[in-house]
């Protein structure tokens, strides 16, 4: 384990989602405290029970990792998307500029309309085509205008052994059925959340360690472009030993594939500036694939 940091405490928000659950069992080997809220225990989306719960918990850092991330039912339920993508990192900016405390928020590759031929970088003009890209590009803006100490790390396609995700959808069907049909016209890079959880967590030290941080936006994905397509054969094949076959995946056009809520097709992130100006940078995709994969295969996750 790492050396002991000055006192100090890590407030982690949305601690039940797929980064919260990685940040919480991550933070011991940083020589960090964290501190997890659920939705029941802070609506991150009430200000004043966000004043409270800073008042009360005394974090000297605060991770946002509380989302609505149901892409498609956000087209449905608006309301729910809005207030906690934006008016819940709003809440949080405001109660952290009042108590002095930095924030680190995620956002995603949805605020991107993915109609660019190269890698979106940060200070690209956002055009979300969806409910769910909306909202968060809002509550990217809420933060920026209510707190200048805060870091807003943009991300893209994150899987766990946690929760839903795409790699668990996977893994269940493969096992269900004779054959997949996955779309192969979208092009993005697949993001662990360990890799998130980790970034966070070295930042969070590094502040408490008195280092002066580069304050801003960052995107910070997996190394390596891939589509849908390639990541569900990626994990077919992982699976196969275990299933005893190796069940076909067909590529299929997102035409093919009609959802409620508008994908950008090709919303690729360029990280250079993390690694520039943070010195930090996730894995290549397959090589954490591997690792969630081993943990997956063992055993169901809840």
């Amino acid at each position: 384990m790492k050396g002991r940091v000055p006192a100090g405490r890590v407030l982690v928000t949305g601690a039940s989602g797929q980064v919260g659950r990685e940040l919480l069992r991550r933070a011991a080997a940083h020589g960090l405290e964290a501190v997890g809220l659920v939705r029941a225990e802070l609506d991150v989306a009430d200000p004043e029970a966000v004043r409270r719960a800073l008042e009360g918990l005394r974090p000297a850092f605060v991770v946002n990792a509380a989302a609505y991330t149901a892409v498609d039912r956000a087209e449905r339920e608006p309301e729910a998307a809005w207030r906690a993508n934006r008016d819940g990192p709003a809440a949080l900016a405001d109660a952290c500029r009042e108590l002095g405390l930095p924030l680190l928020h995620y956002s995603t590759d949805y605020v991107f309309d993915g109609t660019l031929e190269r890698p979106y970088r940060e200070e690209d003009p956002v055009a979300p085509l969806n409910v769910y890209g909306a909202s968060k590009a809002a509550g990217e803006e809420a933060v920026r205008r209510s707190w200048e100490r805060h870091l807003i790390l943009r991300t893209s396609w994150v899987y766990s052994p946690f929760g839903r995700n795409f790699v668990k959808a996977i893994l269940r069907a493969a096992a269900e059925r004779e054959a997949l049909e996955v779309v192969a016209d979208q092009w993005g890079r697949p993001t662990a959340a360990a890799d998130l959880a980790e970034a966070a967590l070295a930042l969070a030290r590094r502040h408490l360690e008195g280092e002066a941080l580069p304050w801003g936006t960052y995107h910070l994905a997996g190394e390596g472009v891939t589509t849908w397509h390639g990541l569900a054969e990626a994990v077919v094949e992982a699976a196969a030993p275990r299933l005893g076959r190796r069940v076909p995946v067909r590529p299929i056009a997102t035409a093919d594939y009609p959802t409620a809520a508008r994908r950008p097709l090709r919303a690729v992130l360029d990280c250079r500036l993390a690694r520039q100006r943070l010195g930090l940078a996730a894995r290549p995709w397959r090589e954490a694939l591997g690792e969630v994969l081993g943990e997956l295969l063992e055993g169901p996750r809840p």
